[in-house]
């Protein structure tokens, strides 16, 4: 089932979120809704705040980045900490299916080491760099609280407020089912 994306706006996406347990009830399915919603949208990354969900789950499928280690890159993170994030920082456009039709560039490390749980529950501490770093980095935001607008200078920031404001009343041009702020 494809969910809605909640907006630029929503309190969801401004709370860090909590830890759930292998009883989370209906989680396999949320997992495939999550995977359908972001594939629908054109997404490389999906985290449950995005979809109105204040857990620490997030999705990624880098499969159709080029030259993106590991190859066919694809996982569900579930109670993720990252633990080092460490490399050459560099600069790269980033946008976000919550903020559509905004992208600017963000400055991240290069690599980084996770420890999470995949979707059948085994427990993993690998290192990421590149892209899928960056895509992991960008996802684990979310479900701190954090979203990629907060990581650029406060006059870009300054300066996107109107587009900002505009995205968190509804006022967008997405080519997905988005779910606004109440209104006001």
């Amino acid at each position: 089932m494809i969910l809605p994306i909640y907006a630029f706006g929503q309190s969801v996406l401004r709370k860090k979120s909590e830890h759930i347990s292998p009883d989370y009830e209906n989680l396999n399915t949320l997992i495939e809704n999550m995977f359908e919603t972001m594939y629908e949208s054109n997404g490389i990354g999906l985290a449950a705040p995005q979809i109105g969900l204040p857990i620490r789950l997030f999705i990624v499928d880098g499969s159709e980045i080029e030259d993106i280690h590991p190859p066919a890159f694809k996982e569900v993170f579930i109670n993720p900490t990252i633990l080092d994030e460490f490399g050459e920082e560099w600069d790269f456009e980033e946008g976000c299916l919550s903020i559509p039709d905004i992208r600017e560039n963000v400055r991240r490390k290069g690599d980084v080491t996770i420890h999470y749980f995949d979707a059948n529950w085994n427990e993993h501490t690998r290192t990421f760099g590149g892209m899928a770093a960056r895509i992991i980095q960008h996802e684990y935001d979310h479900i701190e609280g954090i979203l990629f607008t907060d990581r650029i200078s406060p006059l870009k920031r300054s300066m996107l407020k109107r587009k900002l404001d505009y995205i968190s009343k509804g006022i967008t041009k997405a080519q997905y089912k988005m779910k606004f702020p109440p209104r006001k």
